[in-house]
C-alpha cells in the first residue's frame, strides 16, 4: 500500500502541475493559456493577409494542441470575440444574446495587424517542441501589452483558480504611460456588455465588484434593460427574471427580447404595479445585480503567483521597455552585418581583388587570395573578415559586378549609418521610445469605437430581505401543533416573507430559531411566536414563571434572546424533567399577584411580586426563587415604568389570571 500511496501522489502532483501550468492558468508575459497562444502560433504560420476557415485553423492548432479540436473551436471563437487579435468573417454568435457560433466550416478567421505588432517576433521568442517532437512552438511571446488585463481571463485548476477582469484597452496603454512618466494611475474594469460597475471593494483586483444592468425606468408600467451585467446573457436574464416571477416575488405581465447588436429586453409590469416599486426586487431576485470575486492568478516564472491589477501593469510597462531593447539591439546588429556586408562588396568590387582567382586552381588558394586581397582595408571593416564573408561575396554575379554602382553602394551605407544613429538614440531613450510605441498603438484603434462602455458608480448591494414583501401568514393550529405559512388553519401569528426567520418558544420552555417555515411541527401549546429580528429581540425582556414538580417552589427568570444560532434548540428552563412552564411574559414591567393554598401556621394568604424586582439575565442562567409556598392562583396585571414593591403601580391593563 505504501508504493501505491507514493504512485498515487506522484501522479496527482504531475497532473495538477499540468492543469496549472499547461491549461488553466495564464501565463504573465503573453496572458495566454497554452490553448490561446497555440492557436495564435498557427495564424500566424498560416497568415497571407486573407481569411481563414476557422475548421483549417483548428487543424493545424492540432499539431501543437492534444486536447482535440472541440477546445481549440471554443477557445478561437471565445479570442475572436475580444476583437482584439482576431479578425473575423461570419457568424461567431453573440455575447449579449449567448447564442453560439456557426460551424466552424462556415466562418473564417484572420489575423489583426495589431497582432503582429504587439505578439509577432520570432527572433525573440523562445521555442521548445510541440508534444509529439513534430513541431516548435512558442514558450511565451513577447507581448508588448499585459494581455490578460485588457481580455480577462477565468480558469479553474487543481486547487486554485484566477479571475481577472477585462480592462478598456486604451485605459490600459495610458495607465503605462503613465508609469513610464513615473506618474500615478487608476485601472478599473470594463466590460463589453456594458452596466454599472461599484468598484469599492474592488481592492486593486483582489477583491470584488457589484455589476448591474442599466434600466430605463421612464415609463412607468415598462421597465427596458439597455445593458448587461459582466457574467450574464439576455437569456440567462430573462430565465432569472422569470424565475422570481413564478416564486411571486416579481409582479410583471410578460417579458420580451429584442437584443441583437444591443441589449433591448422588455418587462411589462402587472397591473397596479409601477416601475419605481419593482426595481429594487429585481436588483435583489435576479442577475440584474451580481457579486463578482476576483482572484488575479497568473504564472510568473513557472510559479503561480497572485498580483494586483497595478502590479501586473508595473510589470508590463517595464517589460516593454526590455522588449523594445531587445528588438533595437537585434536590430542595431542587423544594420551593422548589412553596413559589414556592404562596405565588403564595396572593397571587394572596387579594387578588383576578384581578379586574383582567376589563376587559382584550388578552392583553398582561392579563400586564401580573397582573404589576402582584403587584408589592407580591415581597418575601413567593422570586424574581421570569415570564410562565410568571402563564400557570399564569391557568390556575387559577373553581371552585377560589372553594372556596380559605387555612388549608390556609398547612398546605402550612409542610410544605414542615419538607421543606426536612430537605433542608437533610441536605446538611449527607452522610456521615450516606450511612449511612442504606446502612442502608436493607440493609434491602431478607433478610440471611439473603443470607448469605455461600463459606467462606474457607487451603490449598495440590495439585501433581499430588504426588498421582499411580507405576505405571507404564519399560521399556528394548537389542536395539532403545526405553524407556517402553509398552515390553513389556527390562529393567526405573524406576517413574513420567505427570507424571515422566526423565534418559537415551545411549551417545554425549549426555544429555536428557524427559516419562516411552510409548515413545521412544533408541538402543542407552543409559548410565542415572532419574527427573529435582533434589533427587535433586544428591546423586548422574556420573563419566564416556572414551579418545580415536587415541592412547588415557584421561580421567575427574566432574560434577553438575542444571541442564537439557526435551528439549534436552547433551553430556557434548569431542567425539563423537574420544572414545568406556569406563564411566559413580554411586558416590561408587571405586579404579580399570589394567592397561596390554605394550611396550618400559614399566616400570609396572599403577596405581590413586581417584574422589576428581578434582574435580567443571560439565558442560560438559572431562576431566581420567588416563593416556596405552594400557589393557589396567580393574576398578572402589567403597569407602567419601573414600579417595585416598594412604590404603588398604576394599573394600565386588565388583569390575567394565571
Amino acid at each position: 500500500m505504501t508504493q501505491a500511496h507514493q504512485l498515487f501522489r506522484q501522479n496527482f502532483l504531475e497532473y495538477a502541475s499540468y492543469v496549472i501550468k499547461e491549461r488553466a492558468i495564464p501565463d504573465l508575459v503573453d496572458g495566454f493559456k497554452p490553448v490561446q497562444r497555440r492557436i495564435i502560433h498557427t495564424l500566424f504560420e498560416m497568415d497571407d493577409g486573407k481569411f481563414h476557415k476557422v475548421a483549417n485553423t483548428v487543424g493545424w492548432a492540432m499539431r501543437f494542441h492534444p486536447h482535440g479540436d472541440a477546445s481549440i473551436y471554443e477557445a478561437l471563437v471565445n479570442l475572436a470575440n475580444n476583437d482584439l487579435f482576431i479578425d473575423r468573417q461570419g457568424n461567431f454568435g453573440n455575447i449579449l444574446t449567448g447564442d453560439s457560433a456557426a460551424a466552424p466550416r462556415y466562418i473564417e478567421c484572420r489575423l489583426l495587424p495589431f497582432a503582429k505588432e504587439v505578439l509577432y517576433n520570432p527572433e525573440l521568442t523562445e521555442w521548445v517542441e510541440s508534444y509529439d517532437g513534430r513541431n516548435k512552438e512558442p514558450v511565451v511571446f513577447p507581448a508588448k501589452i499585459p494581455v490578460v488585463l485588457i481580455q480577462g481571463v477565468m480558469g479553474i485548476a487543481v486547487g486554485m483558480s484566477t479571475l481577472i477582469l477585462p480592462h478598456n484597452r486604451f485605459e490600459v496603454l495610458d495607465a503605462m504611460a503613465a508609469h513610464l512618466r513615473g506618474e500615478s494611475f487608476e485601472l478599473y474594469p470594463d466590460f463589453p456588455q456594458g452596466g454599472i460597475v461599484d468598484v469599492e471593494d474592488y481592492n486593486d483586483g483582489k477583491g470584488t465588484v457589484l455589476v448591474r444592468a442599466r434600466l430605463n425606468t421612464s415609463d412607468p408600467k415598462r421597465i427596458i434593460v439597455e445593458e448587461l451585467p459582466y457574467g450574464t446573457t439576455s437569456e440567462s436574464l430573462i430565465n432569472s427574471i422569470e424565475d422570481a416571477a413564478k416564486k411571486g416575488r416579481l409582479k410583471i405581465s410578460s417579458i420580451n427580447d429584442f437584443t441583437a447588436e444591443s441589449v433591448n429586453i422588455e418587462i411589462n409590469l402587472a397591473r397596479n404595479t409601477y416601475s419605481k416599486d419593482i426595481v429594487d426586487a429585481l436588483y435583489a431576485y435576479t442577475d440584474c445585480e451580481k457579486r463578482i470575486t476576483t482572484n488575479p492568478l497568473v504564472i510568473r516564472d513557472n510559479v503561480p503567483t497572485v498580483m494586483g491589477v497595478s502590479e501586473i501593469l508595473a510589470f508590463h510597462a517595464e517589460h516593454l521597455k526590455v522588449v523594445l531593447k531587445a528588438e533595437l539591439e537585434l536590430e542595431e546588429e542587423k544594420l551593422l552585418a548589412k553596413m559589414h556586408d556592404r562596405t565588403l562588396e564595396r572593397i571587394f568590387i572596387e579594387e578588383r581583388i576578384y581578379k586574383r582567382i582567376e589563376t587559382k586552381r584550388s578552392a583553398d588558394d582561392v579563400l586564401k587570395a580573397v582573404h589576402t586581397g582584403l587584408k589592407p582595408f580591415s581597418s575601413e571593416l567593422l570586424r574581421d573578415v570569415t570564410d562565410e564573408d568571402v563564400e557570399r561575396l564569391l557568390k556575387i554575379p559577373i553581371r552585377r559586378i560589372s553594372l556596380f554602382d559605387i555612388e549608390r553602394n556609398r547612398q546605402e551605407i550612409e542610410q544605414i549609418n542615419e538607421q543606426l544613429e536612430e537605433v542608437r538614440s533610441k536605446l538611449e531613450n527607452l522610456t521615450g521610445y516606450a511612449l511612442e510605441t504606446i502612442d502608436r498603438l493607440k493609434g491602431m484603434f478607433d478610440r471611439k469605437e473603443h470607448k469605455r462602455r461600463s459606467t462606474l458608480k457607487k451603490f449598495e448591494l440590495v439585501d433581499v430581505k430588504e426588498v421582499a414583501v411580507r405576505d405571507l401568514v404564519v399560521r399556528y393550529d394548537s389542536t395539532n401543533g403545526y405553524l407556517g405559512y402553509g398552515v390553513k388553519t389556527g390562529a393567526e401569528q405573524v406576517t413574513v416573507s420567505q427570507f424571515d426567520r422566526l423565534l418559537v418558544i415551545r411549551r417545554d420552555g425549549s426555544y429555536q430559531v428557524i427559516d419562516a417555515p411552510e409548515k413545521e411541527f412544533v408541538g402543542k401549546g407552543m409559548l410565542h411566536c415572532m419574527i427573529a429580528d435582533r434589533d427587535e429581540l433586544s428591546k423586548i425582556v422574556f420573563t419566564l414563571i416556572y414551579q418545580e414538580k415536587t415541592y412547588k417552589y415557584t421561580f421567575i427568570k427574566r432574560t434577553r434572546i438575542t444571541s442564537f444560532q439557526l435551528k439549534k434548540l436552547y433551553p430556557l428552563l434548569p431542567d425539563e424533567k423537574n420544572y414545568r412552564v406556569v406563564r411566559l411574559l413580554t411586558h416590561p414591567n408587571a405586579e404579580i399577584g399570589v394567592t397561596y393554598k390554605p394550611k396550618s401556621g400559614l399566616r400570609i394568604l396572599e403577596e405581590k411580586f413586581y417584574f422589576s424586582d428581578f434582574l435580567v439575565k443571560n439565558p442560560r442562567a438559572k431562576g431566581v426563587r420567588m416563593t416556596v409556598k405552594e400557589i393557589a392562583s396567580m393574576r398578572i396585571r402589567p403597569v407602567k415604568g419601573d414600579v417595585s414593591s416598594a412604590k404603588d403601580p398604576e394599573l394600565f391593563d386588565e388583569e390575567e389570571d394565571a
